[in-house]
């Protein structure tokens, strides 16, 4: 046996600690079990919590139901929120495009944010999105980064940030063909319960939003959860 401080083997029994066979280095008085428990929650565990955050429960409810502190469960979402991409690539390039802004807000009411979201018209599935306020200055990341789908038509409501991006022509303004991008923005606020309408759950950073809904995108897509490290 070695002390893992000083190599010495100049080793000597000193009682017991948590049950188990305590050491100590007469070199360099370094007391030492020789055998330790894993510390920490099983990946079962962190699968169960994180797959109730993204079906809707709040983080002091998850810590009420199965006794993991709430702050572990925000560590552990924003771990896999920043390995994870905002959204993935389509399978097919979409042909219609629809645009939609949900609003929620950070920290406190009055401090409105916005969650712009675009999807294919055809398909189930949140293709790109941004957080930021009302602006243009907020969609024009997410406008260059669909604008090489070249859509025939965006269906958009009338938001007047829309025009200055979408060519003449090529928008449609109009609430009964945005039914895709209203039900993913309602998927949102369903599974999510920092963005339920009535709630005492709300965000407290942008970047816990950010993780949060990175996360969820992922589990509605793969219908599973990334176990944190």
């Amino acid at each position: 046996m070695k002390c893992p401080e000083c190599g010495g083997q100049h080793i000597h029994k000193n009682g017991h600690r948590r049950g188990k066979q305590n050491h100590i280095c007469v070199t360099c008085g370094r007391q030492f079990l020789s055998t330790y428990s894993k510390r920490g929650y099983s990946d079962w565990t962190k699968r169960l919590c994180l797959r109730m955050y993204v079906n809707g429960m709040g983080l002091k409810g998850i810590e009420r139901v199965i006794g993991v502190a709430h702050t572990t469960v925000i560590h552990w979402v924003q771990q896999v929120g920043v390995l994870l991409p905002n959204a993935y690539d389509p399978d097919d390039i979409p042909q219609v495009g629809e645009l939609d802004e949900l609003e929620t807000f950070v920290g406190k009411k009055r401090n409105k944010v916005w969650i712009w979201t675009v999807v294919d018209h055809f398909h189930p599935g949140i293709l790109g999105w941004v957080v930021g306020d009302h602006s243009a200055e907020t969609f024009r990341p997410l406008w260059q980064a669909i604008v090489c789908w070249q859509c025939f038509f965006w269906v958009s409501d009338g938001n007047p940030v829309y025009p200055g991006f979408i060519p003449e022509g090529d928008q449609i303004v109009s609430k009964t063909y945005m039914t895709r991008v209203e039900g993913e923005n309602t998927r949102l606020r369903h599974y999510l319960a920092r963005l339920h309408r009535k709630t005492l759950c709300y965000s407290k950073s942008v970047d816990m939003l950010k993780h949060s809904i990175r996360l969820l995108i992922h589990y509605l897509k793969f219908g599973e959860v990334p176990i944190p490290a």
